[in-house]
């Protein structure tokens, strides 16, 4: 049984957003990964995992 991509979860301590981002994206977003897809701010990480409970409170950033 599979729980799916593991996900990082962040906010903006800028303007607020919350977004996550799939671990298995970090080559492809680079020093870009992390950051705040509104502001462009470094996000502060919550917490990582499968999806919780919350999931729909964040934009989950693809592209």
């Amino acid at each position: 049984m599979s729980w799916g991509v593991n996900l990082m979860y962040y906010h903006c301590p800028s303007c607020d957003k919350k977004f996550k981002y799939a671990e298995d994206l970090i080559a492809y977003f680079g020093d870009q990964f992390g950051r705040c897809p509104v502001c462009d701010t470094m996000g502060q990480f919550e917490k990582n995992g499968a999806r919780t409970l919350d999931d729909f409170e964040y934009e989950e950033i693809e592209d």
